[in-house]
């Protein structure tokens, strides 16, 4: 079911293909799905929306169109160097909020997984390397080209390098050309490259998987892992350990042990089984 109106009048559509998993769609197709700052602050709000929505366990990102999404939108950009500022107030207040909108989906309790049919460039490749898990098609290419055009892919860097090596990231901020759903399979940017065909059943597949889990326990994990990826390996381990126990205690963890000890299955919890 769609929760707007038309497919023309929305820049973001949200489905719920099954129980449990929202799609939320990038819907500017003729002008290749580019962030403009009126897209960027709807997919941020149906991110922000579905991570406290409990009958939401997975949200997928995909794409009407041909392209998955080619980055900002450089002629609202261009558009305001007529401003008398030169366009800075509005250059900081776009670049911001697509920083915002990166977080906001990295901070969300749901895993969130791009569903790529096609080429994701600039700040769409952020978005890629943004989401918990990335789907690709076989024909799919990823790219960080601003420094063709003068203008380097820094806000993209942050995600891009926290996702794929050091070199590989370089070379393709650097260099500005394409990687091959291949070689961002190789590098760790997506986790399969499949037939253009089985992109979503596949995204689907992932997030009926996910859903089965307890989702307080997710949610839990998710958040740990991206507070331990960047401490210090003491540090990692000192909130990891918090966690664990925290984890051990909640009545899902006590669930799904005794579940596994007398061979059945478990019966998850509400939501809101664990906090922290």
């Amino acid at each position: 079911m769609l929760t707007h109106a038309t497919q023309d009048q929305q820049l973001v559509m949200r489905t719920y293909p099954e129980p449990g998993v929202a799609c939320v769609t990038l819907n500017r197709p003729a002008s290749r799905n580019a962030l403009s700052s009126a897209l960027i602050g709807e997919l941020t709000q149906a991110i922000t929306e579905l991570g406290c929505d409990r009958s939401c366990s997975v949200i997928i990102i995909n794409a009407n169109g041909p392209v998955f999404c080619s980055g900002h939108d450089l002629k609202e950009l261009t558009d305001h160097r007529r401003d008398d500022d030169r366009g800075q107030a509005f250059f900081q207040r776009t670049m911001t909020a697509c920083s915002t909108m990166m977080q906001a989906i990295v901070t969300c309790p749901k895993p969130v997984i791009a569903a790529v049919q096609d080429m994701a460039t600039a700040a769409g490749c952020q978005l890629v390397a943004s989401a918990d898990l990335a789907i690709a098609a076989e024909s799919a290419s990823f790219a960080t080209p601003g420094v063709n055009i003068g203008l380097f892919c820094s806000t993209p860097m942050v995600a891009l390098s926290r996702n794929v090596p050091r070199k590989v990231a370089m070379e393709m901020l650097l260099l500005g050309e394409a990687m091959s759903a291949e070689q961002a399979l190789a590098s760790g940017l997506v986790n399969r490259a499949v037939p253009v065909e089985d992109v979503m059943a596949t995204a689907l597949s992932f997030s009926r998987r996910i859903a089965a889990k307890s989702q307080p326990t997710i949610a839990i994990g998710k958040a740990a892992f991206y507070r331990q990826i960047e401490k210090p390996l003491a540090q990692a381990y000192d909130d990891a350990t918090r966690v664990m126990v925290a984890n051990m205690l909640a009545a899902d963890a006590h669930e799904g042990i005794g579940a596994f000890i007398d061979k059945r299955s478990p019966n998850w919890t509400s939501p809101n089984a664990i906090k922290g």
